[in-house]
């Protein structure tokens, strides 16, 4: 039942966030920390990389925010969203991912991974799978988004809510066809270039999770962080970080070669994007690494 989720959902905020503290020990935000590891590991994506930077660091540095921090990652699949999420609580919080400051829905929302109850006001909280949500649902949390002092007497305005989905990424991936068969580079698609485009395709996409979201119809969406569709040279570059972080030597001719054989490429006649992103490459890197070694 959508109302009993609903419910569950704002009970889970509700106590996630009881309690107001003006400092929290648990922080450790860097601009510097953030700015290195977006360029070394989110590289590819030139706009997301950008936008989040300048976001964090605007939110983290106002000591009296007007709303919480609201971003909507965009993309298909293996295109760097997860990861994008990880590194941002990676450099705010001193335990990342394992801090009980940070909160992970996904679709089912009775299967709340991280469901600790919290007393500080820099929460944050991670919606994954919005493509599975029933529409509506997340309209239960405009409450905690609203530009308001406080509601119930708790404020709000200090978390960071992050949706990932899948919708949006028809319009990312013509957008992102279209520069390549006019010879242009992809570093040279800006925000707005499809931002507009990308709200208006996630209001309208029936299995968004945000379709006709009065998130969107208020404006409390920051900002809708495209994550481009990746080409071959970033399947290699993958394969080759993947290789060095099992302590093999990154051998790029292996690598390329390894892109052409564990991944399909998109669309049909150009076959120009990976159909998969990076997804699959940590999974059958060690079989063919060992087959292609005979």
């Amino acid at each position: 039942d959508t109302r009993d989720d609903s419910s569950v959902l704002q009970t889970m905020i509700l106590q996630s966030l009881s309690v107001c503290l003006s400092v929290c020990y648990f922080l450790s935000f860097s601009f510097q920390g953030l700015e290195d590891v977006l360029k070394s590991q989110l590289l590819v994506q030139h706009i997301a990389s950008e936008v989040i930077m300048n976001a964090l660091t605007g939110f983290m540095n106002n000591d009296n925010p007007n709303k919480p921090l609201v971003l909507s990652f965009h993309g298909t699949t293996g295109t760097g969203k997860n990861l994008a999420s990880q590194l941002i609580v990676k450099n705010i919080y001193k335990k990342g991912m394992d801090s009980r400051f940070v909160h992970y829905f996904n679709s089912v929302l009775q299967h709340w991974i991280r469901g600790n109850v919290t007393n500080c006001a820099h929460s944050m909280f991670i919606f994954a799978d919005m493509d599975k949500m029933h529409p509506g649902l997340i309209d239960c949390i405009k409450p905690f988004m609203v530009h308001r002092q406080k509601l119930d007497g708790v404020s709000y305005r200090k978390a960071i809510f992050i949706f990932l989905s899948n919708a949006g990424g028809e319009i990312l991936t013509q957008t992102t066809l279209d520069f390549w068969k006019a010879g242009k580079d992809r570093q040279e698609i800006k925000l707005k270039d499809v931002e507009t485009a990308l709200s208006s395709s996630v209001f309208n996409n029936h299995n968004s999770g945000l379709w006709h979201s009065s998130l969107i119809e208020s404006s409390l969406v920051d900002f809708f962080i495209p994550f481009l569709p990746l080409e071959h040279w970033h399947v290699v570059q993958c394969i080759m970080d993947e290789m060095e972080a099992r302590g093999l030597q990154p051998d790029p001719y292996k690598a390329f070669e390894m892109a052409d054989e564990i991944v399909h490429y998109f669309p049909q006649d150009e076959g120009v994007f990976s159909v998969p992103g990076c997804k699959t490459i940590a999974s059958r890197l060690s079989f063919l690494y060992v087959r292609l070694e005979r």
